[in-house]
């Protein structure tokens, strides 16, 4: 059989799998993978090869060294301090946003929204504040911090992955940033002024179970290495360049230390990495391989620049991948959403003899716009009966802060990852 037409018939499956759910999302990535073998498109060293690629070794190693932040008790006790500086719920709404996506900057924004859960819940039970009011505006600071750093999704190292796989340098630490963080100020902003006003209020919604961690019992020194050591990694990351050491040899280096020096237990390191995320990651990789190697993804390319007319601008197909990436992440996770798009769009820069870096660019932060549905990032999930949200609240407050975020997002690509360098 044609390998095309298999790598196609396997994508659209991985694109029903993602939207139905019936298997895990990890499971499919690599049901994909190993189909992508089984009728011989890719070699088994290519179906496996994302389990070996830097992205996710830095990745893996991040989630223990983050971990180890968490752990200690460092990002509660800081996060608490903080906000007792907010006053009214209001203050404490974008103060709570702000926090959670700049924390969710050095870590997967699962882990800053699991962090900041507790620490909401329990001053909303303080403060009489209802705890509808505030989750949700936490959960989307989680969801925007996706797209500030290279290490704050899983989908900003897909696309850095697959750009070095065609011989480019990738993303920078902050590249992202220079979008993300005027789009976290924005979406702070909106919800500060007039957005709070779309948040429902559930009123009592009675006890949680979710209980903050006690660490009181937790030595001052392994706060101290676990801060010390995550400054040191970021930092290493910053100046990659200088430095010399590739940023997932750093990361290793660290959890290796946070180890050695029993900040960490073996046992604790494991329980940090988010497995499921490593599989996704791995597995989906060689789609992105299959869709180069086989020439589907130069079709797909063709077929979405011949609907833009000839000769497109750089901004009308910036924002028509921009808004491919917003409406497929409502249907799945943000990660997926990278997975499947970035290899088609790194296609139409190739086409157009554009740099592939904005077209990826534009993939990754349009795929962090993840504030429709429940289901569409795992911040969204983690505060969804916790706030007694409906699917509609998501949808009312969400579909505003989607638009202004938008318009700042495609103003921003064009100036941050010009598509002519």
């Amino acid at each position: 059989m044609d390998p095309v037409i298999v790598t196609v018939v396997i994508m659209v499956f991985a694109i029903v799998m993602f939207v139905w759910e019936k298997l895990p999302l990890a499971v499919t990535a690599m049901i994909v993978s190993m189909a992508l073998n089984m009728f011989g498109v890719l070699t088994p060293a290519q179906s496996f090869a994302g389990f070996v690629n830097a992205s996710v070794i830095l990745f893996a190693s991040m989630f223990v060294v983050a971990g180890a932040f968490y752990q200690s008790g460092v990002a509660s006790a800081w996060g608490k301090q903080i906000l007792r500086f907010a006053k009214t719920e209001r203050q404490l709404m974008v103060l709570t946003m702000l926090l959670v996506g700049l924390i969710g900057a050095v870590m997967s924004n699962t882990a800053a929204a699991a962090i900041f859960l507790p620490i909401v819940i329990g001053i909303c039970a303080t403060s009489g504040f209802s705890r509808s009011r505030l989750l949700l505006p936490m959960a989307y600071g989680a969801t925007m911090s996706g797209s500030l750093t290279l290490i704050s999704s899983p989908g900003n190292l897909i696309a850095h992955s697959l750009l070095q796989e065609h011989g480019y340098a990738g993303y920078a630490f902050f590249d992202f940033g220079f979008v993300g963080f005027p789009v976290l100020f924005i979406g702070c902003a909106f919800f500060g002024l007039v957005g709070q006003k779309l948040i429902p209020n559930r009123g009592d919604l009675g006890e949680s179970d979710v209980k903050e961690k006690d660490y009181s019992n937790v030595p001052a020194w392994k706060r101290n290495l676990s801060i010390i050591t995550l400054i040191v990694v970021v930092l290493c990351m910053i100046f990659v360049d200088q430095i010399g050491i590739a940023n997932h040899v750093v990361a290793t280096l660290g959890a290796l230390f946070l180890v050695v020096t029993k900040v960490m237990t073996e046992k604790q390191a494991y329980e940090a990495i988010e497995w499921k995320v490593i599989f996704l990651f791995a597995g989906t990789l060689p789609l992105a391989t299959a869709l180069e190697t086989t020439g589907a993804g130069s079709m797909f390319a063709d077929w979405a620049l011949g609907m833009l007319g000839a000769d497109p601008s750089a901004f009308a197909v910036t924002t028509m991948i921009f808004f491919t990436a917003v409406a497929l992440t409502t249907l799945i996770s943000n990660t997926a959403t990278t997975a499947l798009l970035a290899p088609i769009s790194i296609s139409i820069a190739h086409a157009m003899d554009a740099d592939p870096m904005a077209a990826a660019a534009a993939t990754v932060v349009g795929a962090a716009m993840s504030f429709l549905t429940p289901i569409s990032t795992p911040p969204n999930t983690l505060v969804f009966a916790h706030g007694g949200y409906k699917f509609t609240d998501y949808v009312k407050a969400g579909l505003p802060l989607t638009i202004v975020t938008s318009i700042a997002s495609v103003i921003l690509l064009p100036i941050v990852f010009p598509f002519w360098p």
